[in-house]
């Protein structure tokens, strides 16, 4: 029995893959038959990319964020550092409250 590995193609590749594949006298099926692929496999990279543009195809399983999405991430992270802060801040309270009567 033979195990198939997954095969992993750069963002280049995809990109260009994408672009063939909108010239208007090469049919989808044709680039992806030229370069090895599977047609699913073209038509998902198109529209990840149509829905995305330059923010498509970053890597290593990495999501590309614009600009405003990273900053929502952090501030959401920072929110979540604070409310725990202020989680722990609230039990001592408790705790010092009962010792010191």
């Amino acid at each position: 029995m033979s195990v198939q590995r997954r095969r992993k193609f750069d963002p280049d590749f995809k990109r260009n893959a994408v672009l063939l594949s909108e010239d208007p006298n090469r049919s989808a099926a044709q680039v992806a038959e030229n370069l090895g692929i599977s047609k699913e496999l073209l038509y998902r990279w198109r529209k990840e990319y149509r829905s995305r543009e330059g923010l498509a195809f970053p890597g290593h399983g990495r999501e590309a964020l614009t600009p405003q999405e990273q900053q929502i991430r952090d501030l959401e992270n920072k929110l979540k550092d604070v409310e725990m802060e202020r989680d722990i801040l609230k039990k001592a309270m408790v705790i010092f409250g009962k010792t010191s009567k």
